[in-house]
């Protein structure tokens, strides 16, 4: 009798934070990248790579949306002062 194991589940959320990362959100995969890690090691489901990628491309995302925001406000401030 051919018995298998049955591979365990891949959690939902490490696949959201990996998706919604690729997409370029910044705070959505951090937040829910931080949650699927517990409860992946609360229930031994798969994902944990894919929410541990999906943790650095949105904390990658994240850092450019800073310097960009800080980049555009020195620009701005700079162009202000200059200009009067």
């Amino acid at each position: 009798m051919d018995t298998y194991p049955e591979n365990p589940r891949t959690n939902v959320l490490s696949i959201v934070t990996l998706v919604t990362s690729i997409l370029g959100f910044a705070i959505v995969p951090v937040v829910l990248g931080h949650i699927s890690l517990r409860q992946i090691s609360r229930t031994r489901e798969q994902g944990r790579v894919m929410a541990i990628i999906g943790l650095v491309i949105g904390y990658l995302t994240l850092l450019g949306y800073l310097i960009a925001i800080t980049v555009t406000i020195a620009i701005f401030v700079s162009r202000g002062m200059l200009g009067g």
